[in-house]
Formats: C-alpha cells, sequence, structure tokens
C-alpha cells in the first residue's frame, strides 16, 4: 500500500502545500488532500486517516504563525481543548469501528455539507461582521465576560463538530470559525486562532486513536507527502492569512470536492 507515480507523488504533495495554506487562513484545506488521495486510488476511510496525520504537522506551523493573536488567551485555550480531545476521540473511534461501507454512504453528504459551508463562508463573515458592528465590538471581550449558559453551548459546539472533525475533518475549521462568531464575543482574526489551534488537537488525537486502532489501514506514503506539504504551507498560510485570494482558493476547493464526490459515490 502507498504506490504512487512520480507525477502523483508531487500532485499530493501540492495539495498538501495547498491544504496546509488553507487550513491556516479559510479552515477546509481537507477539501484539497481528501480528493486527491481519492482521485489517486486511496479508499476513502483510508485517505481521510493519512490525511489527518499528514495535516498534523501544518497545523502546528499555522498555531505557530498565530502566536502572537494568541498571546494572553491560554487559559481560554486549555478551557476549549478537553472539549475537542473528547469529541475527537468520538468521532476517529466512529471512522475505525464503523464499516467502511457506512463511511462511503456518510462522506458524500458529508462533502456536500462541507462544500455548503466553504461556499457560504463569505455571507457569514459579513454577517459575523455586521453583529459585531452593531454590538459595538471592536476588540475580543473577555471569557468572564459571558454567562454560564453560553460558555455550555460555546463547549458543546465545540465537542460534537470535535466529533465531525475526528470522523471526517473536511471543513471542521469552517465550522468552528462560524460557531465561534456567533456564540462569542472574539474577533474574527483571534477565532482564527483559536481554530487553528483546536484543529490541531482534534487532528493529533484522531491521529493517536488510528494509530492505535487502525495502524493497517494508514497510507503512510501519502502522510509523508501531506505532511511534507502542509508544514510549508501551514506556516506561509498563517503567516500571509490576509493575502491570500480567497475567491480563487474557495473555487479550487468547490471543483475538487466534486471530483471526490463523484468519485465515492461511483465506488
Amino acid at each position: 500500500m502507498g504506490s504512487f507515480t512520480l507525477v502523483e507523488a508531487l500532485l499530493i504533495f501540492s495539495a498538501g502545500l495547498g491544504a496546509g495554506a488553507i487550513n491556516a487562513a479559510v479552515g477546509s484545506g481537507t477539501l484539497i488532500t481528501f480528493p486527491a488521495l481519492v482521485a489517486f486510488g486511496v479508499p476513502p476511510q483510508t485517505a481521510t486517516m493519512s490525511n489527518a496525520l499528514g495535516l498534523i504537522p501544518g497545523n502546528v506551523a499555522s498555531s505557530f504563525g498565530y502566536r502572537k493573536q494568541m498571546a494572553g488567551y491560554g487559559k481560554q485555550v486549555a478551557a476549549w481543548l478537553p472539549a475537542s480531545i473528547l469529541g475527537s476521540i468520538v468521532g476517529a473511534l466512529l471512522l475505525v469501528v464503523l464499516p467502511s461501507t457506512t463511511f462511503e454512504a456518510v462522506v458524500p453528504v458529508l462533502i456536500v455539507l462541507a462544500v455548503i459551508m466553504v461556499i457560504g463562508q463569505p455571507f457569514l463573515k459579513r454577517a459575523l461582521a455586521k453583529r459585531a458592528a452593531k454590538a459595538g465590538r471592536t476588540a475580543p471581550a473577555k471569557p468572564e465576560d459571558a454567562s454560564s449558559a453560553m460558555k455550555a453551548a460555546v463547549l458543546a459546539a465545540i465537542f460534537f463538530t470535535a466529533i465531525y472533525g475526528g470522523y471526517f475533518a473536511a471543513a471542521q475549521g469552517v465550522l468552528l470559525v462560524g460557531l465561534l462568531g456567533v456564540l462569542t464575543a472574539y474577533s474574527l482574526q483571534q477565532i482564527n486562532g483559536f481554530k487553528n489551534v483546536l484543529v490541531l488537537g482534534v487532528n493529533t488525537v484522531a491521529a493517536i486513536v488510528y494509530m492505535i486502532v487502525g495502524f493497517d489501514k494508514i497510507n503512510w506514503t501519502a502522510v509523508l507527502l501531506v505532511a511534507a506539504g502542509s508544514l510549508i504551507g501551514g506556516y506561509a498560510g498563517a503567516k500571509f492569512a490576509q493575502k491570500l485570494p480567497d475567491p480563487l482558493l474557495r473555487g479550487i476547493i468547490v471543483v475538487l470536492s466534486i471530483i471526490a464526490f463523484f468519485r465515492i459515490i461511483q465506488l
């Protein structure tokens, strides 16, 4: 398992490069690497596991790139990480325990939902910006300003998003940005920083679960190719997040996702 031609290997590396950058700035890079792996013959379940491991270096790089925005928010990250960890364990176990036929039946639906989230992200950003302006927010609110009910709602949102992330991963960052934008008073840039750290936690924990209970299903060649690309792309994406051409990247994601959709339903 894991044999690719030189051209395929270069394309998978390039997909990892793009995914790392997109994850740092937009949050849906899996929709590039997952279709690429499936297109080159990697089974969907294996592609998800291998992809999760391969994107971890990119998650680390993008989180590091946002270290200035995250300065002083260590306690908030620590309060949210347990929900991400627990959710990712549930999602990863579901992926490994459930038969591959279940995954192949569910993934097309998840891809469609993820694409809808990606397409709708610009509209969501504008809506969130208007909401913040109406509330007179120009800076993140302090964590202690939120009510207990709102804090519980945030934890629940993070937990269920992490289940989704541990099972499929695609566009979990987009989903997190949307939910945290609605449920918290943080700015979008702060939310993007939180998203990078939380997704890193989800992918890392899920990867550990995959290696423990599904080691034989992992394509390690794919892992290395995606990891090499995502490491470079993750740092670059975090550094130049505001300069990335979102419409073009969004279009590429949608096209590749449509290809993956039809590839999976033909399996």
